[in-house]
């Protein structure tokens, strides 16, 4: 039987952290047994607002590749790829611009956050709003059925099925299959300040390559209850940044449920929850650290991986790219 076919991927603008594995990494590690995962390192979708400092992309391909490697991403089960080395990608992107109105592109609720968010104004970089477009190239150059995202980016996704009906339609038979969103259970952890998402460019992340003494450092200045003066005191568990991580990382869950109570009803001090989780985070993080330095010495390897990865999708996405051109009619030489 055929596997259902996945793919997700990350910008290539710094190595990873552990929001990602929170969020998407534990995920892929669980699907990569029983689908056809494409794991896509996205490097022309980082230049969209990353374009004059193309270094800065460029030498990122390898950390974002080393933190899939170290969490334990199998070459042999996983596909990992490279964005700007697949030609059809950017053709079908051309293409599918055809299929969408600017209008339509400002009115996607996940651009319009995140150009606000970067404080563009109107002087948005014309790739960045193209990118639903240029996603849907994505994953349909894969034919991919099953796309894991944050719930802010399942308009991305909505987006994407618009355009491949408009296909569909235009070439009078199922040429694409439309994808579904999966939204992962955890959510996006916030950043160790309380105020923001954990980002790479925020300086509120936990690398997954993150030292001993970062990592201490990091549970220390975490945000907690703001009104949890004293250990006495009852402390609130809800937009507690120590809580949001003791959720994502401590397996002893009725545990954690009974820390929670003594919490809320006082008792128990800041101290004792933050040295908790340093401990989980220490013992989580060490052995990817341990495994990252070892293949960081092996560079010829990972590049290799990344070469063998991105050859097998060239086929794939080539071979579909034609079959689009085909059934839409277009001219053949």
């Amino acid at each position: 039987m055929n596997k259902p076919i996945i793919l997700t991927g990350d910008r290539t603008t710094g190595p990873l952290h552990i929001g990602h594995y929170a969020g998407s990494l534990s995920n892929r590690l669980r699907y990569q047994d029983s689908h056809e995962q494409y794991l896509l390192l996205a490097d022309t979708q980082a230049l969209t607002d990353n374009a004059s400092d193309p270094d800065k992309v460029r030498r990122n391909v390898i950390e974002v590749a080393l933190d899939y490697l170290a969490v334990g991403i199998d070459p042999s089960l996983t596909t990992i790829c490279l964005q700007s080395h697949l030609p059809a990608l950017a053709e079908l992107s051309m293409l599918y611009l055809n299929y969408v109105t600017v209008s339509r592109l400002e009115r996607n609720p996940t651009i319009k956050d995140e150009i606000r968010a970067r404080g563009f104004g109107r002087d948005i970089p014309a790739g960045f709003l193209c990118y639903p477009a240029a996603q849907a190239a994505d994953i349909t150059a894969f034919k991919a059925t099953i796309v894991p995202v944050g719930e802010d980016q399942a308009p991305l996704i909505e987006q994407t099925n618009e355009i491949v009906r408009k296909i569909n339609a235009t070439a009078g038979k199922a040429v694409l299959p439309e994808a579904q969103a999966v939204i992962s259970s955890n959510g996006r952890l916030p950043g160790i300040d309380g105020r923001s998402k954990m980002s790479k460019s925020g300086g509120n992340a936990i690398q997954l390559s993150a030292s001993p003494d970062e990592i201490r450092d990091a549970v220390k200045a975490m945000f907690t209850d703001p009104n949890h003066l004293r250990v006495e005191d009852p402390g609130q568990v809800e937009g507690n940044v120590v809580f949001a991580y003791l959720d994502a990382f401590d397996d002893a869950k009725q545990e954690l449920s009974e820390i929670k109570a003594h919490y809320q009803r006082g008792g128990l001090g800041d101290g004792k929850i933050k040295s908790r989780l340093e401990d989980i985070l220490q013992s989580f993080i060490a052995p990817i650290r341990e495994r990252r330095q070892k293949l960081s010495q092996d560079q010829a390897y990972v590049v290799e991986t990344i070469r063998q990865g991105t050859e097998r999708a060239q086929n794939l996405t080539e071979a579909t790219k034609r079959e689009v051109v085909d059934a839409l009619g277009l001219f053949q030489l």
